[in-house]
């Protein structure tokens, strides 16, 4: 340990001004001192919890900037909402803009609540492709103008106030729990998981579960900690659900749809071939015979 702390400290005691700034921020002067400049990470386990605690949540709020990107390109590339419950978006999407005004403001570390604008912007997208695939353009419209109505309402003190907020975030969390109800569901019903991305779903079920350790070190407040509880048990669901049907062959509803498809082709064929080779047949004769 001594040999590392040597060989660290020339780097940590001469790094730029800014990034030494932004480590005083996150994790505190004393902490800063004890962690980066003494390299000392056995005299203060509190520090340690604390920068993991930091770390994860940078982390958490990096991949969120890119967790749901490859749902939109298979949304994209398939131009099928198959298998996509606008439902869940609908909810999960409604729960993050109620957190996260709530922990605006609370004001609330920004590491331990950023990813929730990141990843509602990207559900956005996702609901109202899943709409728009779903021949429902206008009700895309729709959407996003009600969104737009919440943001305003929920940020705005004069129009929902300290206390009422602190009920609709005890409500986010049940939204947030409920918003994977009907994935599961759509999962179980289709025998498949169709467009979903496992990317998505394997990087929530981490953040989540990273999310309850960042709670518990930096925010004091339960309904922020029961609703990532309540989430990581759901996304476990939704991942084996994922692993369940990896190798599953096609959903119900696609294959039903690619039997009728068939046979509604091969009926015209069939019955174009009957009618060119049945031979013409003669009438009766009424002349009599002689």
């Amino acid at each position: 340990m001594d040999s590392l702390r040597n060989a660290l400290q020339p780097i940590t005691h001469n790094l730029p001004a800014p990034i030494r700034d932004i480590g005083i921020s996150l994790i505190g002067s004393e902490c800063y001192k004890t962690l980066i400049l003494n390299v000392d990470f056995t005299s203060s386990p509190e520090c340690v919890k604390l920068g993991i605690s930091k770390g994860l949540g940078i982390g958490i709020i990096c991949a969120s900037s890119i967790v749901k990107i490859p749902q939109l390109l298979k949304l994209l590339n398939s131009r099928s909402s198959e298998g996509i419950s606008f439902l869940s978006y609908l909810l999960e999407t409604s729960a993050f803009i109620i957190t996260l005004a709530y922990n605006v403001r609370q004001g609330f570390p920004f590491s331990t609540y950023g990813e929730t604008a990141l990843i509602a912007v990207q559900n956005v997208a996702i609901a109202t492709l899943v709409l728009q695939f779903s021949g429902k353009g206008a009700g895309a419209a729709v959407f996003i103008a009600g969104l737009g109505a919440a943001v305003y309402a929920l940020f705005n003190e004069q129009l929902v106030d300290a206390k009422m907020l602190s009920l609709l975030q005890a409500g986010a969390g049940v939204l947030g729990v409920a918003s994977k109800a009907p994935q599961i569901y759509a999962n179980w019903s289709q025998g498949g998981t169709g467009q979903l991305s496992a990317f998505a779903v394997f990087n929530y079920l981490a953040g989540s579960l990273s999310r309850i350790f960042t709670t518990l070190q930096e925010v004091d407040d339960p309904l922020i900690l029961y609703g990532f509880i309540a989430g990581f048990a759901l996304n476990a669901v939704l991942a084996a659900q994922m692993l369940y049907y990896w190798n599953s062959p096609a959903s119900k509803s696609t294959s039903s749809t690619k039997v009728k498809s068939g046979s509604s082709r091969k009926q015209p064929i069939a019955m174009g071939s009957s009618t060119g080779a049945a031979p013409k047949q003669k009438s009766p004769s009424t002349r009599r015979r002689a």
